[in-house]
């Protein structure tokens, strides 16, 4: 994609595609997120966002692992809806962090996306860099979206 300054970009695709074909990333088609959303439906959803997000507003990100990080935000692969998974809000996203970590070389910027997308749940583990705090909002509000304007 070319954009209007005449710089060259990737696409979606072409950032997502490496992530999406490796590790256990289409396991996540198997679980619920919200609804009747896959949890592999739900991060790509997320990574559109907060790729669309970062290239509307006056902010510097690295495309590549904002996608990357938010596509791996919720690589927990298990059903959180399984009454035995109590306190999966706050404790996913380490679960998420150590898959990844297992299946893909991660970044400090990666993982600082996976362990802080839930903020402020708990309150220490914070955003530290733009592109944690894009894929937190969006993550927040596609979650919206699927629980509320979906149904």
């Amino acid at each position: 994609m070319i954009t209007s300054r005449g710089r060259v970009v990737p696409d979606f695709r072409e950032l997502a595609g490496p992530v999406c074909s490796r590790g256990r990333v289409q396991e996540m088609r198997h679980f619920p997120q919200h609804g009747c959303v896959s949890t592999y439906d739900h991060v790509v959803r997320v990574s559109r966002t907060a790729l669309r997000w970062s290239r509307a507003l006056p902010i510097r990100v690295h495309e590549h692992e904002l996608v990357r990080g938010a596509l791996l935000h919720d690589y927990y692969l298990y059903d959180w809806h399984d009454p035995q998974n109590v306190g999966h809000a706050t404790r996913h996203p380490l679960r998420a962090l150590r898959n990844a970590e297992e299946d893909f070389g991660l970044t400090e910027r990666e993982r600082n996306i996976i362990a802080s997308h839930m903020w402020p749940l708990p309150p220490t583990r914070i955003p530290r860099c733009v592109e944690a705090w894009v894929v937190c909002a969006a993550d927040k509000w596609c979650s919206l979206v699927e629980t509320v304007l979906m149904r």
